[in-house]
């Protein structure tokens, strides 16, 4: 699979990944019952959300979900703060 391409955040150096929503997160019955989990992976999306709450870093996550990518978990937290501001706007 070709590289996501990536956009610059207008400076502040880190790199935003553009990926469809396919390249990030499905749902599959057979999978953990249906739990969305990263594409590719069987980890489930809250796993991130939990290693944040509980004050871990994305690199924490990263480190011990190797099969997630960076680009990923980035993507899924941007795409999960526009739909939050969406539903509140």
């Amino acid at each position: 699979m070709p590289a996501p391409p990536f956009v610059s955040d207008g400076g502040r150096g880190t790199l935003l990944a553009m990926m469809d929503a396919k390249q990030i997160v499905h749902s599959d019955p057979e999978v953990l019952g249906g739990m969305p989990v990263f594409v590719g992976t069987r980890v489930p999306v809250q796993a991130l959300l939990d290693y944040l709450e509980g004050g871990d870093t994305i690199e924490e996550f990263l480190d011990n979900f190797p099969g997630v990518s960076r680009e990923q978990a980035i993507a899924f937290l941007e795409e999960a703060s526009r739909a939050l501001l969406a539903r509140i706007a």
